[in-house]
């Protein structure tokens, strides 16, 4: 996302991940994972509500971090941030024909690369690789026709509203994954005075910080992007 090259490596990038199989058969495994998930977590949260209507009358002191007591919240902050990524990406990338085509084409003698948008017409494919030699300057050159997700997305990201919706939906994921990863442990009772530090600074630095960080850096540098332009 962060190459400047005309989102050619993007666009490789996501060709490949939904079409190489077994990628393909871990995602939707991903999926069916993420629905159980939601649906185990709803009807745990009904079943607890169900078995005490009536709030206690005194408050739980018990430590407990933040992240803990706002599971639900965060978790509908995340399934909604998943319907609408999905939608807007996956599912028109696969399924639509919303995301347009481009064509790369570079030069092999001095490794210049020019895009143009291509339209596809009614040879509609996926993806397309060929040499080609110019007829005017005889220079070889490689053409690569590829649906363009780099350009919905970086149209997706020129919205604040959206962007401050991904921003928000990344602050939750952090919250989830660091409360995620540390309980999965637990549950599994692989605690240590020894180890369990070095979880809790694997959760909160690297799955707490490094990635939601990362994420959210993307929408906000494409609208600063396209302020400029």
């Amino acid at each position: 996302m962060f190459r400047d090259d005309k989102g050619y490596g993007f666009n490789m990038y996501a060709n490949f991940l939904t079409h190489f199989p077994p990628i393909e058969v871990v995602a939707y495994i991903l999926y069916l994972c993420i629905i159980v998930h939601a649906i185990y977590a709803l009807v745990l949260t009904i079943q607890n509500r169900k078995s005490r209507p009536v709030k206690y009358y005194a408050q739980n002191e018990a430590p407990a971090t933040w992240q803990s007591k706002n599971m639900g919240l965060l978790g509908s902050i995340l399934l909604l941030f998943i319907v609408i990524h999905m939608s807007d990406f996956w599912f028109a990338y696969k399924y639509s024909h919303k995301v347009p085509y481009i064509e790369y084409r570079t030069n092999l003698s001095t490794g210049e690369m020019t895009s143009v948008p291509y339209n596809a017409g009614a040879g509609d494919f996926e993806k397309a690789i060929f040499d080609t030699t110019d007829p005017k300057t005889g220079d070889p050159y490689e053409v690569v026709r590829v649906k363009d997700l780099h350009f919905r997305v970086a149209d997706s990201f020129s919205n604040p509203l959206y962007d401050l919706f991904y921003v928000i939906a990344m602050v939750a994921v952090a919250f989830h994954l660091v409360h995620g990863f540390q309980s999965a442990f637990q549950t599994l009772g692989w605690t240590h005075r020894k180890y369990t530090p070095v979880v809790q600074f694997v959760g909160k630095w690297f799955f707490g910080f490094i990635i939601p960080v990362g994420f959210a850096l993307m929408p906000i540098i494409y609208y600063l992007q396209s302020l400029s332009k």
